[in-house]
């Protein structure tokens, strides 16, 4: 077997808040392979955001070791870890966090402009029109984002996400903002890239969303107190033809007499 693109070694992390010392995550081991697809639960205060920000390189532990994809990121500085986040993470939040008064096709572009090395105009155009091709919206490389869906938004912010090729795509709460249909239609798209051999990683509250990963993680008190593989998993070709179905039943009965 290939070394883990992540491994954790009794990851502790721990804030302090005047005199008190706040215990977030307590000693968290944890491997996770290449094409994994993992959903990381637990209730607010479990840790599980820490944990989350840990493996983004957001936050540095207070202790223990976190390889990236064989880089102990636990060891380097804040510019150093802003540089490994843009080399092989790509994050995908809740909010879009997409600007407002940019393309579709601007908005994939960003991260390239921060990359350490120089990326040609032409290259940076030809990489994020690859990039909402595989999220299919090359259609709509031209329209602001207030030109489209919820759903349109959250996977042209996959799209940027993918743009710089990244180790590992992690996921905060990606359809937390979204109805079911276009959950659905956001799940079927990280499904599609896990199948192309992309790892993910997602925090959700929602035991449904987590039901399309397949693996896993239940965080309580700071520690990993479940880690199962996921069973009858769902798959969102197959949910989507049966809410399809169920709109045209509704119409249906709605058009009679």
């Amino acid at each position: 077997m290939d070394a883990p693109i992540v491994k954790l070694d009794n990851i502790h992390k721990i804030y302090t808040s005047g005199e008190v010392e706040v215990h977030a995550v307590r000693g968290i081991s944890l491997e996770i392979q290449k094409g994994e697809f993992i959903a990381i639960m637990g209730s607010s205060g479990s840790g599980k955001s820490t944990l989350m920000n840990t493996l983004g390189c957001l936050d540095r532990p207070t202790r223990g070791t976190y390889l990236l994809d064989g880089i102990n990121v636990s060891e380097l500085d804040r510019n150093q870890r802003a540089d490994i986040r843009n080399q092989k993470l790509g994050f995908v939040f809740q909010g879009f966090n997409l600007l407002s008064r940019t393309t579709a096709l601007e908005n994939v572009e960003l991260p390239m402009l921060y990359a350490p090395r120089r990326i040609a105009a032409e290259e940076m155009r030809e990489r994020a029109m690859h990039s909402l091709e595989i999220v299919g919206l090359a259609a709509r490389h031209d329209h602001l984002p207030n030109q489209l869906s919820g759903g349109q938004q959250q996977r042209v912010a996959i799209a940027r996400a993918l743009v710089n090729r990244p180790q590992l795509l992690l996921a905060d709460e990606p359809t937390g903002n979204l109805d079911t249909k276009t959950s659905v239609e956001v799940m079927g798209v990280f499904q599609k890239l896990n199948d192309a051999g992309i790892t993910i990683v997602m925090v959700t509250h929602e035991l449904d969303i987590a039901h399309y990963c397949k693996r896993n993680l239940i965080v309580r008190d700071g520690l990993v107190v479940r880690d199962e593989l996921v069973a009858n998993r769902s798959i969102a070709a197959e949910e989507m033809k049966k809410h399809l179905a169920a709109e045209a039943a509704a119409k249906l009965i709605s058009a009679a007499p």
